[in-house]
């Protein structure tokens, strides 16, 4: 079997995964807090390489390159704009940091502020997971306890009392795995953001960072990249289709 038809097929699979995320990053397009994701690949090296059969840079014939592979997806944090809804319910983190929320017994973060109060007064996420205080308690509003606001430094104020919100960050830049409904869970405890680091602003929510003309035009450019993958492999397969009716014909 020719190696290049292994060539184009690794790429075209690689093209075919990259576009799945560019396809997820436009459908959250509109969804409040996500991050967007990307596809970041490497030079494969030659199979006998991989099998360890022979060494990289040996010049010899099994020493050639190996085509693309996607090596994994990573995520963007980049802060998304903010919108003023005038929601009271509504917050946004300006720079770092996340917001903690408890979902079946598990601590997870994210950036989408646009909660809801429940009928008894408990801080939720759209999802009805309860918002935290960095004491780890639910966020409770008295329904019966007067007005309430937000402080810029991310507390719930009612009456004489302050909530201050879990507001916290990652150890490490690559601590966060994706675990759906714009939540992430964290490989290590978290660490939380200090006093004179805390801004939220009240009555806003932080939007999508997913940019939909840069996602277009990278959308083109995997679907024509799969499409000459694609070509190359029918060619090849029509070359050694042709040699083999040559064979036998002879």
């Amino acid at each position: 079997m020719p190696y290049g038809l292994y060539i184009s097929a690794e790429g075209a699979q690689a093209q075919d995964r990259r576009l799945q995320v560019i396809a997820n990053n436009l459908a959250n397009v509109d969804t409040v807090g996500f991050k967007r994701d990307l596809a970041t690949f490497q030079a494969r090296y030659a199979e006998a390489i991989q099998q360890g059969l022979q060494s990289p840079g040996s010049g010899a014939l099994e020493d050639l390159g190996g085509g693309v592979l996607l090596r994994q997806t990573k995520t963007d944090f980049s802060s998304g704009p903010l919108r003023h809804t005038e929601i009271p319910t509504d917050m946004a983190i300006e720079g770092e940091g996340f917001f903690v929320v408890e979902k079946g017994g598990q601590r997870l973060l994210t950036r989408a502020g646009n909660f809801r109060l429940t009928p008894s007064g408990a801080l939720v996420t759209q999802q009805g997971d309860a918002v935290l205080t960095d004491s780890g308690s639910p966020v409770s509003i008295l329904p019966d306890g007067g007005r309430w606001q937000v402080t810029p430094s991310g507390a719930v104020q009612q009456g004489g009392a302050q909530q201050p919100l879990a507001i916290v960050k990652p150890a490490a830049p690559n601590d966060l795995v994706k675990v759906g409904e714009n939540l992430f869970q964290p490989q290590t405890d978290p660490v939380p953001v200090a006093a004179g680091e805390r801004r939220v602003a009240s009555g806003y929510v932080e939007l999508s960072s997913v940019r939909p003309t840069t996602e277009m035009v990278q959308l083109i450019e995997a679907s024509r990249l799969m499409e000459a993958n694609l070509n190359l492999l029918k060619a090849q397969d029509q070359m050694l289709s042709g040699l083999v009716n040559r064979v036998l014909k002879a």
